[in-house]
């Protein structure tokens, strides 16, 4: 059986003009989380409620990390470009 012909899973897929959203969606979902894994295991240590002061710390993160990397992306993208030489 051929199975490059047959289509398992059904996915979205965005426009290219989405990309600088998608990519921010990723990275803040990602970098936020880890974040907040790491700070709140730093402030208050590791016992019954730790998962629950993450993700209470993630509902605030992670909507601030969204915007932050809409904002911040193209700046480093442009001192990437600065300081990287590229043929």
């Amino acid at each position: 059986m051929d199975h490059r012909n047959v289509r398992t899973t059904a996915r979205i897929r965005f426009p290219r003009t989405m990309t600088a959203y998608v990519f921010a969606l990723y990275m803040a979902t990602i970098m936020a989380f880890l974040m907040c894994l790491v700070i709140t295991l730093a402030e208050f240590g590791f016992d019954e409620n730790y998962m629950k002061n993450v993700m209470s710390a993630y509902r605030v993160a992670m909507p601030s990390a969204f915007f932050c990397v809409l904002i911040v992306r193209p700046i480093v993208a442009r001192l990437v470009a600065w300081t990287v030489h590229c043929e």
